[in-house]
């Protein structure tokens, strides 16, 4: 069973940043894609970012030139970086991994930005 657990969310006023964290329980190198969602209270569950293979990165149109997401190999972690943050940007954020065709969710983190 693969676990991945996040952290690094909290309040933050509009304008500040957060960088989230996913550590996996074991190696991630065979993993087609790895990424983040965020679910606001009340909607669906959206794509925020992703890694796709080894290198292609996809963003959001919400969230370009404002987030990054990023890996670290040695540490079988990926990040996401969040700037300028907005109070849209307020929901649960998940990461995510697809490893041998299954999808692999962590616990999900609280991110909300006040006014």
């Amino acid at each position: 069973q693969v676990q991945l657990v996040e952290s690094g969310g909290g309040l933050v006023q509009a304008g500040g940043s957060l960088r989230l964290s996913c550590e996996a329980s074991g190696s991630t190198a065979s993993a087609s894609a790895m990424g983040w969602y965020r679910q606001a209270p009340g909607k669906q569950r959206e794509v925020v970012a992703g890694i796709i293979g080894d290198s292609r990165v996809n963003y959001a149109d919400s969230v370009k030139g404002r987030f990054t997401i990023s890996r670290d190999g040695a540490k079988n972690t990926f990040y996401l970086q969040m700037n300028s943050l907005k109070p849209e940007d307020t929901a649960v954020y998940y990461c995510n991994i697809l490893l041998v065709r299954t999808n692999y969710w962590g616990q999900g983190t609280q991110v909300t930005v006040s006014s």
